[in-house]
Formats: C-alpha cells, structure tokens, sequence
C-alpha cells in the first residue's frame, strides 16, 4: 500500500518512522475477512430471532480472536458441505463452523490451533434401547452430509445400516423426532445440547473418536499465526473458559 506522505527535509527519521508504524496498524485493522458458518450447529453457531444475529460459541471465539489478531469479518452462512469447498477455492478467508480437523481436510485448507475437543454420540428417543454402534446395524441412521459423522458411519456400518445424510443439524433431528429415524450419529456437543433443550430424546453409549475443531482458513493465509496467537492469549487470562462456561455452564477443565 502506498503511503502519501510529503515531507519537509526536517523532519526526523524517528518521526518518520513512527509515521509510517502507524499508517501501517491502521491499514491492517482495516483488514476484512470474508467468513463463513453453518447456521444449524447449535449452540456453536445460531440465528438469533430477535436480533437476526449470528450468535453461539463459535460466534464469540471468532469476534475474540478477530479483535485480538487486528481483522474484521464479513460473516455469510452456507450448509457444512459447501463450508470446505468454500475455503479451498478462496471465495471466503475462512470459516467456522465446529470443523473437525482431519488429515484429508489439511490438504486442502491451513487450520488453526484446536479450540475445541469433541467426538461423536448417538441420539434416540427415550425409550429406545440402541445403546451402541453395533445397536445401529439393520437401523436408520440420520447424520449430517460432509460431516465426519458421516465418514464415520460408512467407514464402521457401511451396508448395515441404512444411513441417511441431510443437509442441516434440523432436519437429522425431525427425522428422528417424525419416526422416519431411529437414530441420529453427530457431534456430541450438538446432540448433547438438543437431549438437554427438547425433551423426549436421550443420548446413547460412549463418545466415539475424539476429535479437535479448528478454524479452516485458505492455504498459506497469514492470519493462521496472528489467530493462533490470540487463541493462545485467551486461554492464558481467562477469556476462553469464561466463553466456555457462557455457553456449556462450565469451563472445559472442570467437566
């Protein structure tokens, strides 16, 4: 960027210098990140009715982190599938969304550190006796397209169960609760937090392969070091937990 300065020849080097420091500070809090999230991942991310705001866990680590590494966001929302894809091609900086960080992924997109660690729970109704994965085999399976979850259930059931993937956090849950599944496969934290607000549904059996979020960012970005930076900033003085007890009622080392 070019800095229109004129200068008389009296002018110091240090004055200068601390000039063009803050030319420089101000273009970089100028800086926008297009960015974008899944709206049906509660209560990570979440459209607040009343407001029309995104709002959830996500929300806060992300305007956090924003604030802290000095950049803006444009936030949009799309389906988690498109969310990847989405980075990978540069349409968007990056993207939030309670995003499994796996191998596959970090061919294509640069992560952040871990802020999150999750794995993967079975959900039924209350008098269901599914109790564990190998209770799903010969049961409708209703899970998230592009999901890990989904990965997961063709990796370990594949033709045993028939295994329904939908394109919202929604829609897996009104099969479940319309009778058309018997069960749902998803994040923990997700199916956790519908058992605890909706009634008549329960979580089953163990957490299945733990798994870290991250934050996907296009390849080669240079606000992965300035976001890890902050990430790590906010759990030194305590800002992380106090998001994390906001939204699951207890920070992450006393669950």
């Amino acid at each position: 960027m070019k800095n229109n300065i004129t200068l008389g020849h009296w002018l110091a080097v240090p004055a200068f210098a601390l000039s063009l420091g803050a030319s420089n500070l101000a273009s970089a809090q100028d800086t926008t990140l297009k960015a974008v999230t899944d709206p049906s991942f509660v209560p990570f991310e979440m459209m607040d009715q009343d407001s029309g705001e995104m709002v959830g866990f996500d929300m806060d680590i992300l305007h956090e982190i924003a604030d802290r590494a000095g950049f803006k966001v444009d936030l949009n929302t799309m389906d988690f599938n498109g969310i990847i894809p989405a980075v990978q091609t540069g349409n968007v900086d990056l993207a939030i969304a309670g995003i499994t960080i796996t191998d596959e992924r970090q061919e294509i997109v640069d992560f952040s550190d871990p802020y999150y660690d999750s794995g993967l729970r079975i959900l039924v109704s209350d008098g269901s006796d599914i109790d564990s994965l190998d209770d799903l085999e010969g049961k409708r399976v209703a899970t998230k397209i592009g999901s890990t979850s989904y990965d997961y259930l063709q990796e370990n059931l594949g033709d045993d169960a028939e295994i329904t993937p939908y394109p919202g956090s929604s829609d897996m849950y009104m099969a479940l609760m319309g009778g058309s599944a018997d069960a749902v496969f998803y994040d923990a934290p997700n199916v956790g937090y519908f058992a605890q607000t909706k009634g008549k549904v329960k979580t089953a059996g163990p957490l299945y392969e733990g798994q870290q979020y991250g934050i996907a960012f296009a390849k080669g970005s240079q606000w992965v070091e300035p976001a890890n930076k902050a990430l790590k900033a906010m759990h030194e003085d305590g800002t992380y937990d106090e998001i994390h007890e906001k939204w699951f009622g207890a920070a992450p080392d006393a669950k």
